[in-house]
């Protein structure tokens, strides 16, 4: 089977603070990095390095070639990344010593990804393939219809959080992944908490307090617990953690497993300074002792 992402893709600049700057606040940064981001990216990273073969949908601008054979390097397909008129997307992101972050993003050619382009791309999937979403490209309702129309099973990683986007692919999802704060906000918005809302498979994710999943279909519950690990950084945590439940469901493993096995990896994510470029391997997360 395979994973199609239609995933942002994104040069994060990550500048090491010694404190996230308050309102008004002029501060010098310690330091600079540049790495390959963006959700998607980090989605399609992350599955890749988990197993999963994976095919990237996305766009970048006549200066987004680096990414392109970054993400090749990766062993993500790139095939249905095109270049359009836009700058690459990108993120301005500040992390203080604790791990917390604060992020500006600004979309670029994430935005500009065509029906024609989707089109081309889906028709090469397969029935039983996985379909995964983030709210950080267009075409996220026309893409789970059509996934849900082919038979691949839908995933939407709710983030960054927007109420009309989350209500305009509910009725064609399988999956969906968010955090506790996006879950309150869903349930603001719509009146129903993640497990009444018909969907089969919803994960919410909880920080320190682990993750639980909710079977839409039987009320049950599983939560598995996070991992005690000293954070240096949180960016990308959250798309590891979904690149690997999606690969691990990929290649066959039970819920319970996909979940540990993903516990596992957004843990060794957070000790590490980056985003998609420092994702662990699957190797990494087998061994790996906590």
């Amino acid at each position: 089977m395979a994973i199609w992402n239609l995933g942002s893709i994104n040069a994060d600049m990550v500048y090491s603070m010694p404190h996230l700057p308050a309102a008004g606040e002029t501060l010098a940064a310690l330091r600079l990095d540049r790495f390959l981001g963006g959700k998607g990216a980090n989605m399609s990273v992350a599955a890749t390095r988990a197993g999963s073969e994976v095919h990237h949908i996305g766009a970048v601008g006549s200066d987004g070639d680096w990414a392109i054979e970054r993400l090749k390097a990766y062993r993500a397909g790139t095939e249905h990344i095109v270049q359009v008129e836009a700058p690459t997307g990108h993120a301005i992101i500040a992390v203080e010593p604790g791990g917390e972050n604060q992020i500006i993003l600004f979309p670029g050619a994430n935005r500009l990804i065509s029906k024609d382009q989707l089109n081309q791309a889906l028709d090469k999937a397969s029935a039983g393939d996985i379909l995964v979403m983030q709210n950080e490209t267009n075409m996220q309702a026309e893409a789970a219809q059509l996934g849900r129309q082919m038979g691949l099973r839908v995933c939407y990683a709710a983030a960054p959080f927007d109420a009309d986007a989350v209500q305009a692919v509910l009725p064609y999802l399988d999956f969906l992944i968010l955090n506790e704060v996006e879950a309150q906000q869903l349930q603001q918005a719509i009146g129903k908490s993640p497990g009444q809302i018909g969907i089969k498979d919803v994960i919410v994710t909880l920080g320190s307090k682990g993750a639980r999943h909710i079977d839409g279909e039987t009320g049950a519950v599983l939560d598995v617990p996070a991992l005690p690990v000293t954070a240096v950084d949180t960016t990308g945590a959250g798309d590891t953690f979904t690149g690997y439940v999606l690969s691990g469901l990929d290649r066959g493993l039970a819920m319970a497993e996909a979940m540990d096995q993903a516990s596992r990896a957004s843990a060794l994510m957070v000790t590490r300074h980056g985003t998609a470029d420092v994702i662990p391997e699957l190797a990494e997360v087998q061994a790996a002792r906590f």
